[in-house]
């Protein structure tokens, strides 16, 4: 029984003692895969930190000057070529109405049609006088051809001879005023049929079938109006005026073309630009005492008729043109109250801002008239790449197109989905040192 009992307390002893080394090896395990891990970071750490990103392509463009137009823009408002007011010249009720409201007339086309019948009886009166009158006229002509040689022997007195002659005269006279009476009686005739004196679109109908018009005044029917071409009525500064022909005189400018007139763009409300040009007709030769602008005028083509009276347009005109100008995409200007600013990337490939003088914009690109020099290159996309990039960091220029398909920009677009490769590399270099414990 005493052995027994030493036994049992023996026991507790030796099964623990395995449970003991069990957990030493388990912390002894531990720890070489935590050495083993550490060594893996250390010989690793190197390889990345020795690997270096490649320069983040930006898109370019290089300065080369050229022959510039110096485009002005000004407000402007469409007007017809020609305006005609279709009247009513006679009295009468209106009994037709023979065009459609909207549509183009040609000159000469009937159009209204109003009561005939009181200048058809002006006219057969007339006529009737002009029969009275001729056969006055015959009757005179015979007495006096009859007097004439009987008052040669005496036969007659010379007193009746002379009657005679006044009155064949006077029969003369009755005759061309009849011709008068009945030309002007089918002139009121014709007037009751009311034509388009020009050419062009008509408006609405301003009078219906069965009103009377033209009693007392020339009551208005409708308004043609020609509107291919149309007009174009824009004002400019007369002290911008005045510095343009300074600077032409001076030789700094030339006229475009060599002429006088110059080349006339209209952009729409909506921004587009319409797709005929235009050309200058005219500069008013006074200027507007409270305003201080001097008109012009522009002739626009328009066979579409897209542009109407009255419309509000932008009038794009190129009145002279800078020789060895430079010009670089709107995109590419940053315009602050500091002033307007490019980036310019050098033959190290670093960034520096450049101040710039801005002139008018051509298009969608900016004229550049001071700051920048042929053969530099400024940058016009890939902005958002070098925001977060240390200063002074080299960049690599790629020629930059407007499109985007294919264009550096794609490329540069391109770039950030191509940078986490390296971190993919370290994620599969530690993979293994995961594995090896």
């Amino acid at each position: 029984m005493p052995a027994l009992r030493h036994a049992e307390t023996v026991l507790p002893f030796s099964s623990a003692a395995p449970a003991w080394r069990w957990r030493a090896g388990l912390v002894a395990t531990a720890a070489c895969a935590a050495v083993l891990l550490s060594a893996c970071g250390k010989s690793e750490a190197p390889a990345g930190a020795g690997a270096q990103r490649p320069p983040p392509e930006v898109g370019v463009i290089t300065v080369q000057p050229g022959e510039v137009g110096l485009v002005t823009e000004l407000p402007g408002r469409v007007e017809a070529y020609r305006i005609a007011q279709v009247r009513a010249r006679v009295a009468g009720i209106v009994q037709k109405r023979l065009f459609r409201e909207g549509s183009d007339v040609k000159a000469g086309e009937l159009l209204y049609a109003i009561d005939p019948a009181p200048y058809q009886a002006a006219l057969q009166s007339a006529e009737a006088t002009l029969a009275r009158s001729q056969a006055n006229l015959l009757q005179a002509t015979a007495l006096a051809e009859r007097y004439k040689p009987l008052v040669a022997v005496n036969a007659v007195s010379k007193q009746d001879y002379d009657n005679a002659a006044a009155a064949q005269k006077q029969a003369e006279a009755d005759v061309a005023a009849g011709k008068a009476a009945v030309q002007t009686a089918r002139i009121n005739l014709g007037y009751a049929s009311v034509t388009a004196p020009i050419s062009g679109r008509i408006g609405r109908a301003l009078v219906t079938e069965g009103a009377l018009v033209g009693q007392g005044e020339a009551t208005q029917l409708a308004v043609i109006q020609q509107i291919d071409p149309v007009y174009v009525n824009f004002t400019q500064s007369a002290n911008e005026v005045m510095q343009l022909r300074n600077a032409m005189a001076a030789g700094q400018l030339q006229r475009v073309g060599n002429e006088n007139a110059a080349r006339v763009r209209i952009a729409l409300d909506d921004g587009s630009e319409y797709a005929l040009p235009g050309k200058l007709l005219f500069s008013d030769l006074t200027v507007d005492q409270a305003t201080g602008q001097i008109t012009l005028r522009a002739e626009v083509p328009n066979p579409k008729g897209d542009l109407l009276p009255g419309l509000y347009v932008r009038v794009r005109v190129e009145q002279a043109q800078l020789p060895n100008g430079i010009t670089v995409p709107q995109q590419a200007v940053t315009r602050t109250q500091q002033g307007d600013t490019v980036t310019v990337v050098g033959p190290d490939g670093k960034l520096s801002q450049r101040k710039v003088k801005i002139g008018a914009a051509r298009g969608n690109r900016w004229v550049v008239l001071d700051g920048l020099k042929a053969g530099e290159q400024v940058m016009v996309d890939g902005f958002q790449k070098v925001m977060m990039l240390p200063p002074g960091t080299p960049v690599k220029p790629v020629p930059w197109q407007p499109t985007a398909a294919g264009g550096p920009g794609a490329g540069a677009g391109a770039a950030p989905a191509a940078q986490p490769a390296p971190a993919k590399a370290a994620s599969s270099a530690s993979a293994p040192a995961a594995a090896r414990p």
